[in-house]
This record gives structure tokens, sequence and C-alpha cells, in this order.
């Protein structure tokens, strides 16, 4: 078992490294979440209620954002957002190719296809003018993703893009990014989906979250999220008089957030800083041993606007005698679960038969050197350094 002590109102494992595996992501939780799910639980009501209420408001109150609408995670956001919109069969929708697969799914369960974009090498994220390369009259929507949480320069893409083109931000990995003018992502005024799944900067094991400022919007999408159905339970239940039975009034899906996930978020959000505090350090040990060796990792992860949720980088493969994949089974087999975000979508099977294009060169070269280290705020810069140790190991071998 690990050891743990109390530091910080953080849990902070003391073993040893080598002993224990070291996940590229892990959750960091306190007694305070613990008491949080225990006072949820004893109240008699776990479904969507209160704190879900409460967890919109302060996210909102936090992002700096009229509306935030929960969810039961980032896609069922990426989804909603996109049909919320009128996105439908027959449409296209951009897509960058380095992504996990809910950019482009959420575009397919609205019927549309999703057009694949490569990426800029340094910033692992898609460019105006990649975008425009792939605007037709079917161009209906592009979701432009936040990739490591690089928080991307919407207005550049916006000032190219036809008006009626809808932009959806994936902004899974880049809850606290920033844009150069300071503000949040989420601020820009386009629908923006977080994601508050277990390896992310909050969580809450699975959820997420649609930031907006149209109000007539949120509330579909309130709607969308149960069914379709305008009052849910829990307005029922605190007000009997009012309702005793619900009506459909639009076909909806079953995307509801519960209490006794939003009871853990609403700690996790005030913990917030002091988690990214701990995320920077590990970033800024990474960041100085790779600077003196030369070796390139994604653009702003040595500023503050970036969230560090992945920390991505690539492997100089011309100065090594093995593979990437060695490379990280290597790292593996000392117990640091490096991976690989992602495979670029436009070479997987399932994509390729949906649809046919031409080659994403960027993409398709990032994607055979791009490794993840771990990093997280239940890492130690104990455990940063000996990430460092063993990957130099390799490097040098």
């Amino acid at each position: 078992k690990t050891d743990v002590k109390i530091k910080n109102n953080l849990f902070v494992a003391t073993s040893n490294t080598k002993k224990n595996y070291l996940p590229f992501g892990k959750p960091n939780f306190t007694q305070e979440e613990i008491d949080a799910v225990t006072r949820v639980m004893q109240s008699g009501w776990i479904g969507m209620g209160n704190e879900v209420a409460l967890f919109e408001k302060e996210l909102a109150e936090f992002l700096n954002v009229p509306h935030v609408v929960c969810v039961d995670s980032c896609t069922s956001a990426l989804f909603l957002s996109l049909k919320a919109q009128g996105i439908t069969e027959g449409d296209e929708v951009i897509v960058p190719s380095l992504t996990f697969c809910s950019s482009a799914n959420a575009a397919i369960y609205c019927g549309a296809t999703p057009v694949f974009c490569d990426i800029d090498e340094n910033t692992l994220c898609t460019t105006a003018k990649l975008v425009l390369k792939k605007i037709n009259q079917k161009t209906k929507a592009i979701v432009l993703v936040h990739y490591g949480g690089y928080p991307i320069e919407i207005e550049e893409i916006k000032k190219v893009l036809p008006p009626h083109i809808k932009i959806i931000e994936d902004a899974a990995h880049a809850f606290g990014s920033k844009f150069n003018n300071g503000k949040l992502v989420g601020t820009s005024g386009n629908l923006t989906c977080f994601s508050f799944y277990a390896n992310k900067n909050i969580s809450t094991g699975e959820g997420g979250a649609i930031a907006l400022f149209d109000a007539k919007l949120a509330d579909k999408i309130r709607s969308l999220r149960q069914h379709g159905i305008s009052v849910n339970s829990w307005q029922r239940y605190t007000h009997p008089k009012d309702k005793i039975y619900s009506e459909v009034e639009e076909l909806g899906y079953k995307m509801n957030y519960i209490d006794l996930h939003a009871c853990i978020g609403r700690v996790q959000l005030k913990r917030f800083s002091a988690m990214q505090e701990i995320r920077q350090a590990i970033a800024d040990k990474y960041i100085k041993a790779l600077d003196e060796a030369g070796i390139k990792y994604q653009s702003l992860l040595a500023n503050s606007n970036h969230s560090k949720h992945l920390f991505v980088i690539q492997l100089p493969l011309e100065e090594l005698k093995i593979t990437r994949d060695d490379f990280i089974f290597s790292l593996r087999e000392k117990n640091i679960g490096a991976s690989v975000h992602y495979m670029p979508l436009h070479l997987m099977e399932y994509y390729k038969k949906e649809n046919k294009q031409e080659k994403l060169p960027v993409c398709e070269k990032v994607f055979e050197k791009i490794i993840t280290l771990p990093i997280s705020a239940s890492m130690t810069l104990e455990d940063a350094d000996y990430v460092i140790k063993e990957f130099f190991a390799l490097i040098d071998s």
C-alpha cells in the first residue's frame, strides 16, 4: 500500500515511486470531498438537485459567464452543444485530428460528418489557415480543441469563418487556461465544453459542463439533458404543490448531472488554485530539465496561461536507438505511466471508412514522436525527479 500524509490540505504519496505505479493523471481528493459525498448520501437525494444548481452557479462565477449547464460527460456537452444549435444530417463539422474521439463522435451522433483538419507542430492545436482549407458549403460548425490545456486564440479563427458557422470549444483539457487577454477559456461567447473526468484538473469521477452566454440556448440544453422535460425531478420534489407530473416538450436525452458528483466538484473548485500550483511546480521541474537537453514540448507549457492538464513532449527519435512505443514501455517498466495523446482520428479504421480524405502531414509527423509524461496534483516533486531521472537514462542509453 502507498503511505499517505496530509500536506497543505492534499493527500500526498510518500512511498518510494519505484515500488508504486505513477499514473499520467490522478485525482487529488481530501477528507473534505469524502465528507461532502457522505453529506449528500445522508440527505436522501443523490440525483440532480440543489448541489448541481449550486455547482453550476459557482462555476459560472469562477469563469465569469452568465450560464453553466452541467451534464454527465464532456462528450454529452459536445453533442448537446451541436444539437441545440441545429447541427443535423448532411452537415459537416470540422475537427482537428489530434484529439480524443468524443470531439468527432459528437458530430456523428447528430448525423453530421466530421471533417478532420491538421494542426500546428508547436501548439498541437489547429489554426485559422488550416480550418479555412476545410470549409465548404456543407460546413456548419467547427469543434476547436484546446489540446492539453493550450488556450487557442479563438478570435483569430473567428475572423476567417463565415458568420453562419458555429464554434464549439472542446475545453476538456483547459479548465483554468487563459487567453492572451487574461480571460479564462469559456469566456469567448462560444459554447465551451469542460470535462470533470477522473484525470482532469477538476475531477468528479465523471461529468461535464457547458459555459455559454445565451439564456434561451441554456434553457434548451437543460431540457435536452433530461428527456426534453422542462421541470425536473428536484423541482417537483421541492415544490410538491406546483407539479405532480412532467411533460415531454421535445425529444431529449438522459445526460443529466447528479448531486453525488456535483458536491465533489464544489470542493474541487474551492481547492483548484492549490492543485494548480502543484501542477505548475511539476511542469517547472520538467521544463528546466528538457530545456537543458533541448527537447521540445508543447508551446505555452512554461506559461501560467496553460492549464497543464497534459505534459506532452516530442521525442528526438533521430537520436534514439529505440522507437517511441518501446520508450514508453520502458518507462512503464519503471512504474512511470507515460502515454500517448492521441492517435490521430483520421488514421483510425472507423473514421477512415466514414471520411476518406488527404493526408494530414503534421498530425502524422508528431504522432510518431509525442509522449505524455505524468502530471497531476497528486504527484510530489520527488515523483517528478524520478520521472526526469528515468527519462534521461533512456535518452542517454
